[in-house]
């Protein structure tokens, strides 16, 4: 088996996640709420916890895990979005974002356990 320095893993990982937020983020994205963040947010946590839950080897961890699901998703944005909405007076906005957020990423990491624990992974 070739060997691969881990931080080409992550970097290549990472490179793919970007870009694959910035694709999905933009097509979900809608004018006065975050959805693409949120979106972006819940998907990658669903991924990574599926991945995590299925015990893959250390490289996969790498690229899939640390790289792409690292740099697809974004709680710097997530705060930002929600800090954002709460200044501008859409206070509502900023807890429904928050609350979403944090109970979209909880599901879906909780959707990914019974995905595997079906799934005998």
């Amino acid at each position: 088996m070739v060997s691969v320095e881990p931080a080409h893993l992550v970097g290549t990982g990472g490179a793919i996640g970007a870009l694959c937020r910035h694709y999905l983020g933009t097509a979900v994205d809608v004018e006065g709420f975050p959805l693409g963040t949120l979106t972006v947010n819940v998907v990658g946590s669903f991924v990574l916890a599926l991945i995590t839950f299925a015990s893959l080897d250390t490289d996969l961890l790498l690229f899939l895990g640390t790289g792409a699901c690292g740099s697809f998703t974004t709680f710097s944005s997530f705060s930002f979005d929600t800090v954002h909405l709460w200044e501008a007076g859409a206070r509502a906005k900023a807890a429904v974002n928050a609350t979403a957020n944090l109970a979209g990423a909880l599901a879906a990491i909780g959707l990914a356990w019974g995905v595997v624990a079906v799934a005998g992974l």
